[in-house]
């Protein structure tokens, strides 16, 4: 929201009984947000910050503009009214149009920072719109989307403030809050086609479906996924350490390691601790199916429980949860006996690892400077490789068919540049956006696949 030219008008707020009614539209853009958590727009704003409360705000006042009240007035059409001579015709005629605005979903393209970008309406369809626009345009990435009004300014096209920014999980849950106001079923489009008063009445959907999705996000990522081993096990990291007793040296405790059925060696001093066909089959996941399933095999499938490592006077094993920990310490302890002594064990759940190599590498790992241009050839054929594989790969997007089969249909032509769009926004956005491969080009694989008119 262009602030300095709506000063004046956000301080009419306080006129006649127009707060009254600001905060009804208020309440139908964050109010269910605030009961379902039972909380405050000030706790809202502890949570997802002061800034992004203030932009919500603005979606909220913005749609407040608009609204034509059972009086007829608009809060618009007073306000000028009684001093639209304080404003100038320039603030007047801004104010008019973003009275007008609607907001919908964009997808943003060929953005020139500080300058302007292409925006394609999503919901209504047409032609991509040029928008002079400098802020945004630092921030956002080819085939971003955000939920934003357009507004004229001075002749030129120009982005609101009330701007969000919807990631592809926002987009889904829009999609099918959606179709389901509309009552209609989800056909091959992405969203359906929605016209303009629909558009200004849906407001409120836009704000309210952001909100809610990037709360549930927030609560993720502190949360983080619950994580198992494939056993169905909590995912906890254990090191099982034991020193090898006085006069035992690592030949003999490899000689015995070696006679184990369930170790294969690798060399003399690592063996692979693998699940045994006899011990039968891994038990079922026990959980409410939000978890992720981690599980570690050989090339010939066996299943990899543990891995273990003679290092100096010292037997190491490492598994990733307490049952297999215990498993391989009465295995160890039956094979070896007296070879070894009492074992200690470490414990670290995954993010404490994570932490903890974090750490240990920027401490002990000296910077490796590559010139620019080097990393920019080697990263773009890295990618260039590997996409190239990819496009006669099955992919889960395109109900498993490849990228070159999908492309033969006009649903899988369409499926196909969403998906390439996919990654485009996502290396784009690697390592902050700088650096080579958030530079890297994609174009020839819209051309190799016959996409590059819907590449816009």
């Amino acid at each position: 929201m262009a602030a300095d030219e709506l000063t004046g008008l956000i301080r009419y707020l306080g006129q006649e009984d127009w707060q009254d009614r600001f905060g009804e539209v208020l309440g139908d853009h964050i109010g269910p947000v605030l009961e379902a958590g039972d909380i405050t727009f000030e706790d809202l704003a502890e949570m997802i910050g002061p800034d992004v409360a203030m932009t919500l705000w603005g979606c909220a006042f913005e749609d407040f503009l608009g609204q034509d009240w059972d009086d007829g007035r608009n809060f618009v059409d007073v306000y000028l009214k009684r001093r639209g001579w304080k404003e100038g015709p320039r603030n007047s005629a801004y104010m008019r149009a973003l009275k007008a605005s609607v907001m919908s979903l964009y997808e943003v393209s060929d953005i020139r920072p500080g300058q302007s970008l292409m925006a394609r309406d999503l919901l209504r369809g047409g032609d991509p719109v040029m928008l002079h626009e400098g802020t945004a345009t630092r921030t956002l990435r080819q085939w971003d989307r955000i939920a934003a009004r357009l507004v004229s300014s001075d002749g030129k096209t120009i982005l609101a403030g009330g701007l969000l920014a919807y990631s592809r999980g926002a987009c889904e849950d829009l999609a099918t809050n959606l179709y389901k106001v509309l009552r209609k079923r989800q056909g091959t489009a992405e969203f359906p086609k929605v016209d303009t008063q629909t558009l200004r009445e849906l407001a409120p959907m836009f704000t309210l479906t952001w909100l809610f999705r990037t709360l549930e996000d927030m609560a993720r990522q502190m949360d983080g996924p619950a994580l198992f081993n494939g056993d169905g096990d909590d995912l906890v990291l254990h090191e099982v350490c034991f020193s090898l007793a006085k006069g035992v040296t690592q030949k003999k405790v490899a000689d015995v390691l070696d006679g184990i059925m369930a170790l294969r060696p690798e060399n003399r001093l690592f063996w692979n601790w693998l699940k045994e066909p006899a011990s039968g089959p891994l038990r079922k996941a026990r959980r409410d199916g939000n978890g992720r399933f981690l599980r570690t095999e050989m090339d010939d499938g066996a299943i990899v429980l543990g891995t273990l490592e003679l290092n100096g006077r010292q037997l190491r094993l490492q598994v990733n949860s307490k049952e297999r920990a215990e498993l391989g310490r009465a295995l160890l302890q039956a094979g070896l006996g007296d070879l070894v002594g009492t074992p200690l064990t470490q414990i670290m759940t995954p993010a404490q690892a994570m932490e903890e190599r974090e750490h240990h590498g920027r401490e002990a790992s000296p910077a490796l400077q590559i010139p620019p241009e080097e990393e920019a050839r080697i990263i773009g054929q890295m990618l260039e490789r590997h996409y190239r594989q990819v496009l006669d790969e099955p992919v889960p997007a395109l109900g498993d068919m490849t990228p070159r089969q999908a492309v033969r249909t006009v649903s899988g032509r369409k499926k196909v540049a969403a998906w390439l769009k996919g990654i485009e926004n996502t290396t784009a956005r690697a390592s902050g956006g700088h650096g080579a491969m958030a530079a890297y080009n994609f174009g020839w694989m819209w051309s190799e696949l016959g996409l590059s008119e819907l590449r816009k």
